[in-house]
């Protein structure tokens, strides 16, 4: 066992103290910080360039004899939107050409029709200009509803009584279905944690296959296997990157969890609820670790196996490119039942040892399933790692003698044969 530590040590001392590790791990924690501070960040910028909120002038065209120009007026400075409302004796043909020569920035032609009716015209430069008019609809709509309850002679708490939203609630009689509200947070902890295999699994396993392909290219392999066996080389290997990568994300969460509570400002458009886990079930938390830790096994296993099989790195992505489709795919089906987890194919799929890290965590995550499905999962993931390592220390004892160009998966027979020598 001591080499096999020995080897553990060096796969993670020597990822972990390399210039990019370190980098990319301080940027990420950066960023977590920056964007748990993200309201300072940006009143500091309106600070010194501007908030942006100065006065705009909207010109109009009014055909209703200044009647909807004092509507608007009043709406404007009631929500204090900073637009101010200028009505124009000019006609269309000069606004339009002052609007193409930067001169304004847009006005509004509005009427009444015979119906007492109001029509708009909104005319600026760009169609991206969103924000203006959806405020200058919403104005009008208001003013709309007034003129039409002042025809109707309905009084102020008539009107509101016309605008009363229905009592309606949603009942889930399915014996796995959660409340809307727990699926509301449960499928917010899902996506996050959904995201984290997915690109830790990817990015962990393309190591160790760079690593192994690294050590085969430098001839440093030929010494290894020398003094230890290629099985203990193997899973020393996957171990220790993945103890490394553990490691890192660990790392974020503590980030995550300091930059959130020591953040001053709250968070905007709701964030804080967004992202609060308070409410969540324990042993979801529990999944998202076993599940993380299964799907790294199985992903680095193989990577391993990929990663014996050629003598070049230039040669790794080729030749890792299934296992990453694998994992993509995965991705893809949780991601189509963040909806409705209760799809036939997600339930057949999350039995699937390869496609189970993401999208059983995704269904347990989101439902109350009996305890059997979660752990029949586990369990098929278990079996599956056993065997593929079984495997794969058979066609790792052989790859990692190979030399040569790779042709793709067709020497996983040579491997073996090799290793049995």
């Amino acid at each position: 066992m001591r080499e096999f530590w020995i080897i553990f040590k060096q796969a993670y001392m020597t990822k972990a103290k390399t210039k990019s590790f370190i980098i990319t791990t301080a940027i990420m924690v950066a960023a977590i910080f920056l964007f748990a501070n993200i309201t300072k960040v940006i009143d500091g910028i309106q600070g010194v360039v501007g908030s942006g909120d100065e006065t705009e002038v909207l010109y109009i065209i009014d055909e209703s004899d200044g009647v909807l120009t004092e509507a608007l007026k009043a709406q404007f400075q009631g929500n204090e939107s900073g637009i101010l409302v200028e009505k124009t004796s000019e006609s269309n043909e000069v606004l339009t050409e002052q609007v193409k020569e930067g001169e304004i920035d847009s006005f509004l032609t509005v009427g009444l029709s015979n119906d007492n009716t109001i029509t708009a015209n909104y005319t600026s430069m760009s169609m991206m200009d969103f924000t203006m008019p959806t405020m200058i609809q919403d104005a009008l709509q208001s003013i709309q509803t007034e003129m039409k309850a002042t025809e109707l002679s309905l009084s102020g708490e008539e009107v509101q009584t016309l605008f009363t939203p229905i009592q309606f609630e949603q009942k889930n009689v399915s014996p796995s279905a959660k409340s809307e509200e727990e699926l509301n947070q449960a499928r917010v902890l899902v996506y996050v944690l959904m995201f984290v295999i997915y690109f830790a699994v990817i990015l962990y396993s393309s190591m160790i296959a760079t690593e192994v392909a690294t050590e085969k290219s430098s001839r440093v392999m030929e010494i290894l296997i020398s003094s230890v066996s290629p099985v203990k080389h193997m899973f020393a290997k996957v171990l220790g990157i993945g103890t490394l990568g553990l490691t890192q994300i660990v790392v974020y969460g503590i980030a995550g969890f300091i930059a959130f509570k020591t953040s001053a400002t709250e968070m905007p458009g709701g964030m804080d609820s967004f992202f609060s886990v308070s409410d969540i079930e324990p042993m979801t938390l529990v999944y998202a670790v076993v599940f993380f830790i299964l799907g790294y096994f199985l992903y680095a296993t193989l990577a391993a196996l990929l990663g014996s099989l050629v003598s070049r790195t230039e040669d790794v992505q080729q030749m890792i490119m299934p296992m990453t489709m694998l994992i993509v795919v995965a991705f893809i089906l949780a991601a189509s039942g963040l909806s409705n987890p209760e799809l036939g194919y997600l339930q057949i799929t999350s039995y699937i040892p390869f496609f189970a890290p993401l999208v059983m965590f995704l269904r347990v995550g989101m439902l109350d399933l009996p305890m059997w499905e979660p752990l029949l999962s586990i369990g098929i993931m278990i079996v599956t790692i056993f065997i593929l390592g079984w495997f794969g220390a058979r066609v790792y004892k052989g790859g990692v003698l190979m030399y040569g160009p790779s042709r793709s998966l067709k020497d996983l027979k040579k491997a073996i044969q090799l290793g049995k020598e």
